[in-house]
């Protein structure tokens, strides 16, 4: 799940200079070493009285609201309110029961009978059913759809096959038949697996899996673009979308457990700037910030401030190489550059949110067959500046060059991203003699020239889609739909069809510390730290969990003055 930010929209440049005339920033920008006040300014919910309105910022436009072709994390953290899949997340990160009230798993643990709840509607009123649930995971498979994550569909026995086949295909409506989901009545749906997969409960709480009104996108299939057309199955419904500046979510009264949803409407914002953000929070016009800026989060980490919040996050930050582009393509430029970067003073210095230093891919926080798996497996490599020096000098060599050419490092519109580009390319230029342009891109525009292979460097991070090492060890499989640095190694993807077709735990897990291990060696992407989750709440905001693979969670939020 990709990380973003995008452009600041005319309105949120506006709204920051009428906070700065208002005097909304005093106190900002201080030498005086004290930790900047949250609780300055007026609070929008200051009184036990009126609707309860939770005040929160996505940072940028949604790429997709449609659950069959959202990507990004700026997509599912609406997508989570508006949706509901078979299952859901309790705050401790159990899978507990959504929109199937019961399942029956056969001994084989390859074919999984999903059974409704009673009563379930569309925002519309309409029913929601099994077919609703077929029809969807279909349509997100179907090679028309051009969808990115239809490969969380590929353990649907003939998914691959489906989502592989020409648009043009004369088969597509047999080998749509062929897929391993059937709604058998409205309210039973039979999965049949490729291959038992252990985190499959797992995924049915992942938004590529929630369900579609089949009505609605058959006679309108730009339902998903606009408020007025939207409908959805969850906790919230889209009543209001002010594109690249503001989306308002009411409570929906046909959601079945309407009673323990406590908020009446959650407003977003979309402002890309951190610092701006985080003055609309003092300033009372959000009432949660996140993310923060990371000199802010550092003061009020050593503050001990009762607004800070931090949690452990499933996602990684890193650096893509692009592996088609001279010199990138030699093993030892790409271990070169990587062994020279100081992860504890980005982590420390510039990040300042508790992060890790990574010297590998998988973040903490996943079972292994015992104890944890990024434990387990331990730093891969290590930093070292003179041989990455002397393995830069070999490379360029090899690739009969006598320097490093200049090159360009791209990232997504974000001060914090910029301040650590900045780092690392001082780093770079001190440690290897290695000059490199830092250019920041709207999210959007990054991710289609990471696809396109139209980029040197780019930054990157990932958030795992379910708890199980393969949420980042298949991102590289050859030729795979996120392996934007065109990496291709055969003995890493044999490890990792290991991984996915084994039953046992220890082999798959055994195959997958193999991989990484090749992952590692290779260093097609440069593992920088392992995510915190550091965000500021107003303390009458109850209610807020942060499971260790989603963002901070509004949908079961209270608003509390007492």
């Amino acid at each position: 799940m990709r990380k973003k930010k995008t452009l600041i929209s005319m309105l949120s440049l506006l709204f920051a200079v009428m906070l700065l005339l208002s005097g909304c920033f005093s106190g900002q920008g201080n030498n005086s070493g004290q930790s900047p006040s949250p609780g300055k300014g007026g609070d929008k919910n200051t009184e036990n009285t009126g609707p309860k309105i939770l005040h929160l910022n996505n940072t940028e436009e949604p790429g997709s609201l449609h659950p069959g072709t959202a990507q990004g994390t700026h997509d599912s953290w609406l997508l989570e309110g508006l949706f509901e899949g078979l299952t859901k997340k309790t705050p401790e990160g159990e899978i507990k029961a959504g929109m199937a009230e019961t399942w029956d798993i056969s001994s084989d643990g390859l074919t999984w009978t999903f059974h409704l709840r009673d009563g379930m509607k569309w925002s519309n009123g309409d029913p929601v059913t099994a077919g609703d649930f077929e029809y969807a995971w279909k349509y997100a498979l179907n090679p028309k759809t051009a969808s990115e994550y239809a490969y969380q569909l590929y353990y649907l026995k003939g998914g691959v096959e489906f989502n592989s086949a020409k648009k043009n295909a004369k088969n597509l409506q047999e080998l749509e038949d062929k897929v391993g989901v059937k709604a058998t009545d409205d309210k039973t749906l039979v999965v049949t697996l490729a291959e038992q997969t252990p985190y499959f409960l797992d995924l049915t709480s992942f938004y590529t899996y929630y369900p579609v009104d089949k009505k609605v996108q058959e006679e309108n299939p730009k339902w998903a673009l606009e408020a007025s057309t939207y409908v959805s199955n969850g906790a919230f419904k889209l009543v209001d979308w002010k594109h690249k500046e503001s989306m308002k979510l009411v409570k929906n009264d046909n959601y079945y457990d309407k009673d323990n949803i406590k908020l009446d409407e959650v407003d977003f914002v979309q402002i890309a700037n951190e610092n701006t953000a985080w003055q609309m929070y003092q300033s009372g016009d959000l009432d949660m910030v996140f993310p923060l800026p990371q000199d802010v989060q550092g003061q009020l980490m050593a503050s001990n401030n009762p607004e800070f919040h931090n949690g452990p996050d499933l996602s990684t930050y890193y650096y893509n190489l692009n592996n088609k582009v001279k010199p990138l393509n030699n093993v030892k430029v790409r271990k070169a550059l990587a062994m020279a970067i100081d992860r504890k003073v980005i982590v420390e210095d510039v990040a300042q949110g508790g992060q890790k230093p990574a010297y590998s891919i998988v973040p903490p926080g996943i079972p292994d067959v015992t104890g944890d798996y990024q434990e387990n497996g331990g730093d891969l490599f290590k930093e070292d500046v003179a041989e990455a020096k002397k393995l830069l000098k070999e490379g360029l060599a090899e690739e009969g060059l006598s320097k490093m050419p200049d090159f360009t490092l791209i990232y997504n519109t974000n001060d914090g991203h910029k301040k650590i580009a900045e780092a690392i390319q001082e780093m770079w230029r001190k440690n290897l003699g290695v000059n490199v342009k830092a250019q920041n891109l709207d999210f959007q525009v990054k991710i289609d020239r990471e696809h396109a292979g139209d980029y040197q460097i780019s930054r990157a991070g990932w958030v795992g889609d379910y708890v199980d090492p393969m949420t980042f060890m298949d991102l590289w499989v050859s030729n795979g739909p996120y392996n934007d640095a065109k990496w291709s190694n055969k003995e890493y993807d044999a490890f990792i069809k290991t991984a996915k077709t084994s039953m046992d735990p220890a082999t798959r897990m055994t195959a997958m510390h193999d991989a990484e291990k090749v992952l590692m060696d290779e260093m097609p992407i440069i593992p920088i730290y392992f995510y915190t989750k550091p965000y500021a709440l107003k303390p009458y905001v109850k209610g807020f969990f942060t499971p260790i693979n989603r963002y901070p969670q509004y949908i079961y939020a209270d608003i509390d003055k007492k």
